[in-house]
């Protein structure tokens, strides 16, 4: 794996164009700062998405976020040349010289295929097996960016929760205008931690993990092609040509 900078870059501008707008209008930072804001968004936000995910799903989520800054990573064109390769082997050695090869694959999804084949599963039974298990995995992924989506659609009405409250705090102290300010800070702060948490983090990140849960899906459907290319002792040139065309 090897880190996504975009991510980070993108982190760090969102941060500098809020504070910087903040400041060029003459604002403090202080001033977006608020202990009650930040607890009734955060912990409202997470107890919501709590009751909506089941366990599993949740704890994948939080497993798979490491994504936005680690994504898997999938070299097609050194997977096609391997592929190729491991062809010509089986035209020349036949299926059980790929035995060494299939136990050294460090892809788990790769070695799998490629045991398969070695153990002699026909074409359509070996399509069978790696689609289900790629349709499987891709809709386990969905379901984890969906958490993130799910925490993005919550998190701003939260926010404006936090302002009525707020409010409520106002309305109920307009007698003494020293407890004013307290209750307009949280109106106001908690709709920009709401809305800002949603659009600025959890609904990017929700987005980029659908992105490359589709990558990886793809990255296998043409691992699978190549594995059934082997197993139908199709030309290495042939395969090599199918191949490269998920690389557009």
């Amino acid at each position: 794996m090897r880190l996504d900078f975009l991510s980070f870059i993108g982190i760090l501008i969102a941060f500098l164009a809020v504070l910087g707008g903040n400041w060029l209008e003459g604002g403090h930072i202080d001033s977006l700062v608020n202990g009650p804001a930040m607890v009734i968004v955060t912990g409202g936000t997470i107890g919501a998405i709590l009751l909506q995910t089941p366990v599993p799903v949740f704890l994948h989520a939080l497993r798979l976020s490491a994504r936005v800054f680690l994504p898997a990573r999938l070299d097609m064109p050194v997977t096609i040349e391997k592929l190729v390769t491991w062809s010509n082997i089986a035209r020349k050695e036949g299926l059980l010289g790929l035995e060494s090869i299939a136990d050294e694959e460090q892809d788990p999804f790769i070695r799998k295929g490629m045991q398969l084949l070695v153990d002699g599963s026909e074409p359509e039974a070996l399509r069978d097996i790696l689609e289900m298990e790629v349709d499987a995995s891709e809709q386990h992924d969905i379901q984890a960016s969906k958490v993130f989506e799910g925490m993005g659609g919550y998190s701003p009405t939260i926010g404006i929760i936090g302002a009525v409250m707020g409010l409520i705090h106002v309305m109920q102290n307009l007698a003494d205008p020293s407890k004013l300010g307290s209750g307009i800070a949280t109106a106001f702060v908690a709709t920009i931690y709401g809305v800002g948490l949603a659009n600025l983090f959890l609904l990017p990140i929700a987005a980029k993990l659908k992105t490359q849960s589709e990558n990886i899906a793809k990255f296998r459907e043409m691992v699978i092609e190549g594995v059934i290319g082997i197993a139908e002792g199709d030309n290495p040139r042939s395969i090599e040509t199918k191949l490269k065309g998920f690389l557009q």
